[in-house]
Protein backbone atom coordinates (compact mmCIF):
# COMPACT_ATOMS: atom_id res chain seq x y z
CA UNK A 1 0.00 0.00 0.00
CA UNK A 2 2.69 2.15 -0.26
CA UNK A 3 3.56 2.60 3.56
CA UNK A 4 6.43 3.54 4.79
CA UNK A 5 7.59 2.26 8.26
CA UNK A 6 9.42 4.66 10.80
CA UNK A 7 11.45 3.74 13.96
CA UNK A 8 9.87 5.99 17.36
CA UNK A 9 10.59 5.57 20.81
CA UNK A 10 7.80 5.95 23.72
CA UNK A 11 6.36 4.83 27.11
CA UNK A 12 3.24 5.82 28.98
CA UNK A 13 4.71 8.01 31.00
CA UNK A 14 5.88 10.77 27.85
CA UNK A 15 3.92 9.82 25.14
CA UNK A 16 5.73 9.77 22.17
CA UNK A 17 9.45 10.98 23.07
CA UNK A 18 11.25 10.32 19.57
CA UNK A 19 10.36 10.21 16.02
CA UNK A 20 12.02 9.34 12.72
CA UNK A 21 11.53 12.36 10.38
CA UNK A 22 9.74 10.72 6.91
CA UNK A 23 12.44 12.26 5.24
CA UNK A 24 15.66 10.95 7.00
CA UNK A 25 16.46 8.13 4.49
CA UNK A 26 20.13 8.43 5.22
CA UNK A 27 19.30 6.98 8.29
CA UNK A 28 17.48 3.74 8.31
CA UNK A 29 20.35 1.84 8.30
CA UNK A 30 21.85 3.14 11.63
CA UNK A 31 19.44 1.71 14.23
CA UNK A 32 18.46 5.17 15.50
CA UNK A 33 15.01 6.35 16.80
CA UNK A 34 15.08 9.79 15.24
CA UNK A 35 14.83 13.00 16.55
CA UNK A 36 13.16 14.46 19.48
CA UNK A 37 9.45 14.74 19.29
CA UNK A 38 7.44 18.42 19.02
CA UNK A 39 6.82 19.82 22.21
CA UNK A 40 9.68 17.46 23.96
CA UNK A 41 13.14 18.21 24.65
CA UNK A 42 15.33 15.38 25.42
CA UNK A 43 18.73 15.40 26.93
CA UNK A 44 21.42 12.70 27.76
CA UNK A 45 22.84 12.34 31.38
CA UNK A 46 25.97 10.03 32.81
CA UNK A 47 26.48 8.56 35.58
CA UNK A 48 28.39 11.64 37.31
CA UNK A 49 25.62 13.72 36.70
CA UNK A 50 26.68 15.78 33.50
CA UNK A 51 25.24 15.70 29.99
CA UNK A 52 26.39 12.93 27.51
CA UNK A 53 28.42 14.41 24.62
CA UNK A 54 27.75 13.05 21.08
CA UNK A 55 28.20 9.23 21.22
CA UNK A 56 28.32 8.90 25.10
CA UNK A 57 26.06 6.26 26.40
CA UNK A 58 23.87 7.84 28.79
CA UNK A 59 20.24 8.03 30.58
CA UNK A 60 17.56 9.69 28.01
CA UNK A 61 15.36 12.25 29.95
CA UNK A 62 12.42 14.22 28.90
CA UNK A 63 10.31 16.89 29.62
CA UNK A 64 7.63 18.56 27.95
CA UNK A 65 4.11 19.45 27.67
CA UNK A 66 1.46 16.69 28.68
CA UNK A 67 3.71 14.30 30.22
CA UNK A 68 3.15 12.88 33.64
CA UNK A 69 3.11 15.07 36.41
CA UNK A 70 3.67 12.32 38.94
CA UNK A 71 2.82 8.63 39.94
CA UNK A 72 -0.38 9.31 41.87
CA UNK A 73 0.49 8.91 45.95
CA UNK A 74 3.93 7.46 44.95
CA UNK A 75 6.35 9.91 47.03
CA UNK A 76 8.96 7.12 46.31
CA UNK A 77 8.63 6.28 42.74
CA UNK A 78 8.92 10.28 42.25
CA UNK A 79 11.47 11.10 43.75
CA UNK A 80 13.52 8.18 41.91
CA UNK A 81 11.96 8.94 38.57
CA UNK A 82 12.30 12.54 38.19
CA UNK A 83 15.31 15.26 38.20
CA UNK A 84 12.98 18.39 38.25
CA UNK A 85 10.53 18.50 35.21
CA UNK A 86 12.60 16.11 33.83
CA UNK A 87 11.60 11.99 33.63
CA UNK A 88 14.33 9.91 33.69
CA UNK A 89 13.29 7.04 31.01
CA UNK A 90 15.99 4.25 32.87
CA UNK A 91 16.64 4.10 29.12
CA UNK A 92 20.19 4.07 27.95
CA UNK A 93 20.94 6.05 24.78
CA UNK A 94 23.43 7.98 22.80
CA UNK A 95 23.41 10.67 20.43
CA UNK A 96 25.01 11.67 17.08
CA UNK A 97 26.50 15.24 15.52
CA UNK A 98 23.47 15.36 13.88
CA UNK A 99 21.15 15.38 16.86
CA UNK A 100 19.61 11.32 16.21
CA UNK A 101 19.05 9.43 19.20
CA UNK A 102 19.84 5.21 19.42
CA UNK A 103 18.66 3.34 22.13
CA UNK A 104 21.41 1.24 24.02
CA UNK A 105 19.22 -0.69 26.79
CA UNK A 106 17.57 -0.85 29.87
CA UNK A 107 20.30 0.71 32.89
CA UNK A 108 19.04 -2.52 35.00
CA UNK A 109 19.84 -4.65 31.85
CA UNK A 110 23.39 -4.24 31.68
CA UNK A 111 26.54 -6.49 32.61
CA UNK A 112 29.21 -4.47 34.41
CA UNK A 113 32.93 -6.09 33.94
CA UNK A 114 35.71 -4.78 35.62
CA UNK A 115 35.03 -1.13 34.78
CA UNK A 116 33.30 -1.15 31.51
CA UNK A 117 29.58 -1.51 31.37
CA UNK A 118 27.79 -3.80 28.39
CA UNK A 119 24.57 -3.59 27.34
CA UNK A 120 22.88 -6.97 27.24
CA UNK A 121 20.77 -5.38 24.19
CA UNK A 122 24.02 -4.72 22.40
CA UNK A 123 25.59 -8.26 22.94
CA UNK A 124 21.45 -9.90 21.65
CA UNK A 125 21.71 -7.91 18.54
CA UNK A 126 24.98 -9.49 17.44
CA UNK A 127 23.63 -13.01 18.38
CA UNK A 128 20.40 -12.38 16.54
CA UNK A 129 22.38 -12.14 13.25
CA UNK A 130 23.37 -15.71 13.49
CA UNK A 131 21.40 -17.40 11.05
CA UNK A 132 20.54 -20.34 13.79
CA UNK A 133 19.93 -18.07 16.04
CA UNK A 134 16.05 -17.67 16.70
CA UNK A 135 16.58 -15.78 20.26
CA UNK A 136 19.22 -14.92 22.39
CA UNK A 137 19.45 -13.25 26.05
CA UNK A 138 22.57 -11.88 27.78
CA UNK A 139 22.34 -11.90 32.03
CA UNK A 140 25.79 -11.23 33.98
CA UNK A 141 27.21 -14.28 36.05
CA UNK A 142 29.32 -13.06 39.17
CA UNK A 143 32.84 -13.03 38.98
CA UNK A 144 35.44 -12.92 41.64
CA UNK A 145 38.12 -10.92 39.20
CA UNK A 146 35.60 -9.12 37.03
CA UNK A 147 32.77 -8.61 38.86
CA UNK A 148 30.41 -9.52 36.84
CA UNK A 149 31.14 -11.63 32.95
CA UNK A 150 28.53 -11.85 30.46
CA UNK A 151 26.66 -15.05 29.78
CA UNK A 152 24.58 -15.61 26.59
CA UNK A 153 21.19 -18.38 26.47
CA UNK A 154 20.80 -19.30 22.89
CA UNK A 155 17.34 -20.87 21.13
CA UNK A 156 18.01 -22.12 18.13
CA UNK A 157 15.40 -22.10 15.06
CA UNK A 158 13.91 -25.44 14.90
CA UNK A 159 15.36 -28.39 12.74
CA UNK A 160 18.63 -26.92 14.09
CA UNK A 161 21.11 -29.73 15.99
CA UNK A 162 22.87 -28.70 19.18
CA UNK A 163 25.48 -30.94 18.41
CA UNK A 164 26.75 -29.46 14.99
CA UNK A 165 25.96 -26.02 15.96
CA UNK A 166 29.71 -24.15 15.94
CA UNK A 167 30.10 -21.95 18.80
CA UNK A 168 33.17 -21.43 17.63
CA UNK A 169 31.35 -19.40 14.72
CA UNK A 170 29.47 -17.57 16.72
CA UNK A 171 32.34 -16.33 18.78
CA UNK A 172 33.89 -15.25 15.86
CA UNK A 173 30.94 -13.51 15.28
CA UNK A 174 30.90 -11.77 18.47
CA UNK A 175 34.61 -10.39 17.86
CA UNK A 176 34.30 -9.36 14.52
CA UNK A 177 31.12 -6.77 15.44
CA UNK A 178 31.96 -6.14 19.51
CA UNK A 179 34.63 -4.86 21.72
CA UNK A 180 36.52 -7.64 22.88
CA UNK A 181 35.12 -7.29 26.25
CA UNK A 182 31.64 -8.00 25.56
CA UNK A 183 32.39 -10.85 23.63
CA UNK A 184 30.26 -13.51 25.82
CA UNK A 185 32.30 -16.18 27.76
CA UNK A 186 29.66 -18.91 28.60
CA UNK A 187 27.18 -19.71 26.49
CA UNK A 188 24.55 -22.62 27.39
CA UNK A 189 21.52 -23.69 25.27
CA UNK A 190 18.13 -23.35 26.01
CA UNK A 191 14.83 -24.86 24.53
CA UNK A 192 12.38 -21.83 25.67
CA UNK A 193 12.49 -18.76 27.98
CA UNK A 194 10.27 -17.55 30.61
CA UNK A 195 8.38 -15.49 30.00
CA UNK A 196 6.82 -11.93 31.37
CA UNK A 197 2.56 -11.46 31.08
CA UNK A 198 3.90 -9.06 28.17
CA UNK A 199 6.00 -11.93 26.46
CA UNK A 200 8.98 -10.80 27.01
CA UNK A 201 12.25 -12.91 28.17
CA UNK A 202 11.81 -13.11 32.27
CA UNK A 203 15.77 -12.71 32.54
CA UNK A 204 15.39 -12.51 36.84
CA UNK A 205 13.86 -16.29 36.63
CA UNK A 206 16.43 -17.20 34.38
CA UNK A 207 19.01 -16.14 36.91
CA UNK A 208 17.40 -17.47 39.61
CA UNK A 209 16.62 -20.31 38.43
CA UNK A 210 20.26 -21.89 38.48
CA UNK A 211 22.64 -21.92 41.85
CA UNK A 212 25.01 -21.92 39.87
CA UNK A 213 24.91 -19.63 36.59
CA UNK A 214 28.06 -21.04 35.11
CA UNK A 215 26.93 -24.75 35.27
CA UNK A 216 25.99 -26.26 32.14
CA UNK A 217 27.26 -23.56 29.77
CA UNK A 218 30.32 -23.65 27.39
CA UNK A 219 33.56 -21.58 29.33
CA UNK A 220 35.09 -19.24 26.35
CA UNK A 221 38.38 -18.49 28.18
CA UNK A 222 38.75 -22.38 29.72
CA UNK A 223 37.12 -23.86 26.81
CA UNK A 224 35.04 -26.66 28.31
CA UNK A 225 31.38 -27.39 29.60
CA UNK A 226 30.84 -26.58 32.94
Amino acid sequence: FGVVARDSYGMTEIGAGILMPAAAVHKLDKRTCGVPAPFRETRIIGEDGRECAAGEVGELQVRGRSILLGYYKRPDANAESFDGDWFRTGDLFTVDEDGYYSIVGRIKDMVRRSSENISAREVEAVLHEIPEVEEAAVVPVPDPLRKEEVKAYIKLKPGVDRRSFSLDALFEHCRQNLAAFKVPRYVAFIDDYPRTPSDKIAKQKLIEAAADLRAGAYDRVDGLWR
